[in-house]
C-alpha cells in the first residue's frame, strides 16, 4: 500500500515538474493567442466603424462563451489523445431535451437541467466505453455516437422540436448587470473553475501524464481505463449544455443546431497549444483560441463572406498549427511505433 502511494506520489511530482517546466511556453502561447484576439478586434474598425466598439467586444464574447464551454471538453479528450466527433448530437439532444422536457412552463427546471445534463454524460460515458473496452478508434466511436443521437432526436421530434426556453436559460443569455451580460461573469467562472481543474488537481494531472504516456501511467499505478471514460462524459455533458445555452438564446431548438460547432471546438483547442496527440496544453490557452475563432467569424461576417469561408478558415488554422507542431508530431509518433512493436 505504502509503495503504491510512494508510486502515485512520484507520478504527480513528475507531472508537476513537467508542468512547471512548460508553464513558460503555455503562458507565451495564451497570452499570443489574446493578443491576436484583441489585435483583430481593434484592426476590425477599419472594415466598419461598429466593430471594435464595446458593444461588439460584448457581443463577440457572448458569442465565444457557447465555444468555451464546448472547447473545455473537447480539449480535455484531446489531452489524453483523442477526439470526439459526437459534439454537434449531443448539442442537438441537450436542446430538445430542453425544450421538450421543461420549455416555458418552467416545470422542474431545477432538477431536470441536472437530469439532462447526467444523459447527455452517460452518452458520453458510452462513447468511452466503446474507446477504453472495445478498442475502437475515438474518431469512429464518437461519430458512430453522433449518428445514433441525431437519428434518435429525428425520431423523437418528428423532425421538428417544439417548445421554448425556460425563463432561467433566457435569463443567463439575455440579462444584464452593470451593463455585461450575465453569461459574461457566468463564463468567466466557469474557465477559472476548468483551469484549476485541468491544470491544479490530481485528476488533471494524471489525464496529462495519461495523455504523454498511457503505459508508465499504468505503471505508476494510475487506473487508467476509468479515467478515460472521464473526458468523453465531461466531453458530452459540456455539450449539452452548450445546447441549454443555445436554447436560452434563440428561444427554442432545432436538429442541426450544433452542426457548426465541431470544428471550432478542435481548432480552438489546437490554436490554444494543446497537441493534437495528447499530453500538452493549457485551457486558458483554448480560451483564447475561443475568442480569436468567434472575432474571426465577426469579420468574415462583416465583410460579407459566407459561412463556408470561416469553415475554411478554420480548417487552414488547424493544419498550420500542426505543421508548426510537426517535429513534436513524428518524434512523438516514432515513440508509440516503437512502444508498440515493444
Amino acid at each position: 500500500m505504502n509503495a503504491h502511494r510512494d508510486i502515485m506520489t512520484g507520478l504527480d511530482a513528475t507531472a508537476d515538474e513537467r508542468g512547471s517546466q512548460k508553464i513558460d511556453h503555455d503562458i507565451v502561447s495564451a497570452l499570443l493567442v489574446f493578443g491576436l484576439s484583441i489585435a483583430l478586434i481593434l484592426c476590425s474598425r477599419f472594415i466598419s466603424p461598429a466593430l471594435g466598439s464595446w458593444d461588439q467586444v460584448l457581443t463577440v464574447l457572448t458569442l465565444a462563451s457557447f465555444l468555451v464551454v464546448l472547447s473545455f471538453g473537447q480539449g480535455l479528450v484531446i489531452l489524453i489523445g483523442g477526439l470526439d466527433l459526437s459534439i454537434p448530437a449531443l448539442i442537438t439532444l441537450g436542446g430538445v431535451l430542453t425544450t421538450n422536457w421543461i420549455g416555458t412552463g418552467d416545470f422542474g427546471v431545477w432538477y431536470l437541467l441536472p437530469v439532462i445534463l447526467v444523459v447527455c454524460a452517460l452518452v458520453g460515458a458510452v462513447s468511452g466505453v466503446g474507446v477504453v473496452w472495445l478498442k475502437i478508434p475515438p474518431f469512429i466511436m464518437t461519430m458512430a455516437t453522433s449518428i445514433v443521437i441525431a437519428s434518435a432526436a429525428l425520431g423523437y421530434t418528428n423532425g421538428t422540436p417544439r417548445g421554448g426556453s425556460p425563463s432561467a436559460l433566457l435569463w443567463l443569455m439575455k440579462e444584464r448587470f452593470l451593463g455585461v451580460p450575465v453569461v459574461i461573469y457566468f463564463t468567466i467562472a466557469l474557465v477559472l473553475l476548468a483551469w484549476a481543474i485541468q491544470s491544479y488537481t490530481a485528476m488533471g494531472r494524471r489525464l496529462y501524464a495519461l495523455g504523454t504516456n498511457r503505459e508508465a501511467a499504468r505503471i505508476a499505478g494510475v487506473t487508467v481505463n476509468r479515467l478515460e471514460l472521464a473526458p468523453y462524459a465531461i466531453s458530452a455533458a459540456c455539450a449539452g449544455f452548450v445546447g441549454m445555452m443555445l436554447v436560452g438564446y434563440s428561444n427554442g431548438a432545432t436538429l442541426r443546431m450544433g452542426d457548426s460547432y465541431m470544428l471550432p471546438s478542435i481548432a480552438a483547442v489546437v490554436i490554444g497549444g494543446s497537441s493534437i496527440l495528447g499530453g500538452s496544453g493549457t485551457f486558458i490557452g483554448t480560451v483564447g483560441g475561443a475568442i480569436l475563432l468567434t472575432s474571426l467569424g465577426t469579420v468574415i461576417s462583416a465583410i460579407g463572406l459566407s459561412a463556408g469561408w470561416r469553415t475554411i478558415i478554420e480548417g487552414a488554422i488547424i493544419v498550420a498549427a500542426l505543421l508548426v507542431l510537426r517535429g513534436e508530431l513524428v518524434v512523438r509518433l516514432g515513440n508509440r511505433l516503437i512502444a508498440w512493436k515493444r
